[in-house]
């Protein structure tokens, strides 16, 4: 078993590297080896007792069972909706369910700046899963955490060791990866050499919203043209702020035709932004990142 495990990570270790890579070019390559493995295979220590909430309302037992879990860690900087995607973990929770029969536990930390803030996005959210408010910050310094947020989020096996870290809601790769190792299945991109890639061509990766009243929504559209042989397929869109969502056609795209990518961002406070939106397709570019830059005023 000990040995299964060091398998699955050191193949974890080489898939998420190569993924970080591609999406982060200019990252250096010796430091996220180094904190990979730093991380690789490292135990979890969680603070004694800690407290859980539901929306906020009610303090509940939800102790740290001795089974597989994946734990994600939020920090108090930036946007908290945008690094919390409730929506998303709801989907991502029901999907691993629906995947293995045995149950794995998630836990949820999160320190924010203000607790009341987090306590309306769970009722806005309707997120009714067990959290834990870490007004204290106890589990970050028990374990000191990296300070990127796709370091923020792992997968543990029953002893609260690290088997694989990344944040499958930020990252659908790290989904998939996350998927396989819960299901038992061999670690490694998911048929992607013999996907068939085409060429993508992007009208502009970054488009200016300008200056604007800050309670009102703002759209914008980044076209993408399919000049490769083969159908393009959007894989997955994935964006760095629930303050900004993404429409667009399932449909594959053939050769010569071109998909439209509809932006909309909804300012929740005044302030310059820079948001990414993340598109994984069949594109030997993959993954695609756009920006949408402004001044909500």
């Amino acid at each position: 078993m000990y040995e299964l495990k060091t398998v699955i990570r050191k193949l974890f270790i080489a898939c998420f590297l190569c993924l970080f890579l591609i999406s982060c070019k200019d990252a250096k390559t010796d430091a996220i080896i180094s904190l990979l493995q730093k991380w690789d295979g490292k135990e979890i220590l969680f603070p004694k007792s800690p407290i859980f909430t539901i929306k906020g309302k009610d303090t509940i037992l939800y102790p740290i069972l001795d089974e597989y879990k994946i734990l994600t860690y939020v920090d108090s900087i930036g946007c908290t909706s945008c690094k919390l995607k409730l929506s998303q973990w709801k989907e991502f929770m029901a999907l691993v369910d629906s995947v293995k029969s045995e149950s794995i536990q998630f836990l949820y930390f999160f320190y924010p700046k203000r607790s009341a803030d987090v306590c309306q996005l769970l009722r806005a959210e309707d997120f009714d899963y067990p959290i834990c408010i870490d007004e204290q910050d106890s589990l970050n310094k028990l374990n000191d955490f990296p300070s990127e947020i796709a370091f923020q989020t792992f997968l543990l096996d029953k002893n609260n060791r690290v088997l694989a870290i990344g944040n499958p809601i930020h990252n659908s790769k790290i989904k998939e990866i996350y998927l396989k190792i819960i299901q038992g299945g061999e670690v490694k991109l998911d048929g992607e050499k013999n996907v068939i890639q085409t060429k993508v061509n992007v009208d502009k990766s970054v488009i200016s919203l300008g200056h604007f009243d800050w309670q009102k929504k703002q759209k914008a559209s980044f076209v993408l043209k399919n000049i490769g042989k083969s159908l393009l397929v959007i894989q997955d869109v994935n964006t760095s702020c629930g303050c900004t969502e993404v429409t667009y056609s399932k449909e594959p795209v053939r050769p010569g035709d071109s998909i439209l990518l509809n932006v909309s961002y909804k300012a929740e406070t005044p302030g310059s932004f820079n948001k990414t939106i993340t598109v994984y397709c069949n594109a030997n570019s993959s993954p695609i990142v756009l920006r949408i830059t402004g001044d909500a005023e």
